[in-house]
């Protein structure tokens, strides 16, 4: 009887083990024509690129569905340190926008230069309007500095963006980086993780609002892989979160 009994519980097991593994894979879709699975269960989706893209034909990318997926939003950068600008910028900021996707600014900070004169660079380039995505800091290198160092250049940027727009930054960054450097600190602020080959959503603990979670995507108009993400929340939530 007992032998019975640790036979049913095995199957029994094994019946919850499958439903579990299907479960997960149920998380993925794959979508042959993005060429990667994408994460089930979002509303929202959209890419990020930068001039490492080259000139992008903003309209098919628009114009690309596939089953329930249109992207709707496109991340872009536009600065880099106190002086750079993105060569492509001003180009996709507004072809972009004629195309009908909401379009996103982003500065890449350098750590090891002055935060204030990075902010400079970002304000005087970037025109931001009523329905445009708020503006954006990637962080995500030490330049050999401490993570207080980072801090303390990150909160001076983030201040001074945000008194510029009136509307809080966005603050990106990969989990591992969020994880040793950024953690427990400007927690108000929304967040957009870089975490790949991840089942489910990134692995952080704290609300974050959008995840990059392919950098292996590819879409019509755009000639190279690019960088896919989901916005965690309603498309109210996603409007809320615009540029008033």
């Amino acid at each position: 009887m007992l032998y019975v009994m640790a036979a049913f519980t095995l199957v029994g097991m094994g019946y919850v083990g499958w439903l579990w593994y299907q479960s997960r894979q149920a998380e993925f879709i794959r979508y042959p024509e993005f060429r990667i699975p994408i994460p089930a269960g979002y509303e929202i989706h959209g890419i990020d690129i930068s001039h490492h893209q080259g000139r992008i034909a903003w309209t098919a990318v628009k114009a690309m569905q596939v089953q329930d997926i249109q992207l709707s939003f496109a991340f872009m950068k536009a600065t880099e340190g106190i002086t750079r600008t993105d060569p492509f910028f001003k180009r996709n900021w507004q072809r972009s926008k004629e195309a009908g996707l909401i379009r996103g600014a982003y500065h890449f900070y350098l750590v090891n230069r002055d935060a204030a004169k990075q902010a400079n660079n970002f304000v005087r380039t970037v025109n931001l309007e009523r329905g445009d995505l708020p503006p954006v800091l990637d962080v995500e290198q030490t330049g050999g500095r401490s993570s207080a160092t980072i801090r303390k250049g990150v909160g001076e940027w983030l201040r001074l963006v945000e008194a510029h727009y009136g509307i809080k930054p966005i603050i990106y960054t990969n989990a591992d980086f969020y994880t040793q450097h950024l953690k427990g600190h400007f927690d108000d602020y929304p967040l957009w993780v870089a975490h790949y080959l991840q089942p489910h959503q990134p692995r952080i603990k704290r609300d974050w609002q959008f995840w990059q979670h392919s950098e292996k995507g590819r879409v019509n108009g755009i000639y190279t892989h690019v960088d896919f993400n989901v916005f965690n929340g309603s498309k109210e939530q996603f409007a809320a979160l615009l540029v008033p």
